[in-house]
């Protein structure tokens, strides 16, 4: 990481970070706060309900969530084989706010108060009411929600530690020369 960071411009990805981590902190303090990262979230939880859903009822409602969490890993999983590090930090953002943002959908399973979308003619299903519920866990909701906004908390300071690194070379190690 610290070769490939050498040389490198971190003018530009400080402020881009410092953006993108102000944007996780919106969804982890408050429901409701969109960011940057929302849309795709939202694309993605709903393609997963249509993409898992040849596997039953139950994987079609958890794929919605599953596959909002799968995309920013997948993301994270290219750009890793890239080796683009700063990249790699990013996507930790990305999955900061998609597992702040879930967090908010498994703290409404009881009351069930958040507006839903659904593609379906009979109406929307709360698909943490339902997943809860089936594993007898609905109880739980606000304990599973906590959980998950503790582990964004701990993915944004991940990433924020590795960023904060790769910058501190790119800013202080210079370019390897050529020596041909």
């Amino acid at each position: 990481m610290r070769a490939w960071s050498a040389g490198r411009w971190w003018w530009w990805r400080a402020p881009l970070f410092a953006v993108l981590a102000w944007q996780v902190l919106r969804p982890l303090r408050e429901q409701g706060e969109r960011t940057l990262f929302s849309g795709i979230i939202f694309g993605a939880h709903e393609f997963g309900h249509l993409f898992w859903a040849f596997l039953g009822e139950w994987w079609g409602i958890a794929g919605g969530s599953l596959t909002q969490l799968l995309v920013p890993v997948g993301a994270a999983a290219v750009v890793w084989r890239a080796k683009d590090w700063f990249g790699v930090a990013v996507c930790g953002l990305f999955l900061a706010t998609s597992l702040a943002e879930l967090s908010w959908y498994v703290a409404d399973a009881r009351t069930e108060m958040l507006d839903l979308v659904s593609f379906s003619a009979e109406g929307a299903i709360h698909d943490w009411n339902y997943l809860l519920g089936r594993a007898g866990l609905l109880q739980q909701d606000l304990a599973t929600a906590r959980a998950l906004r503790f582990i964004a908390w701990m993915v944004l300071a991940g990433s924020t530690l590795l960023a904060a690194r790769l910058l501190w070379w790119m800013a202080t190690v210079p370019p390897a020369r050529d020596e041909t």
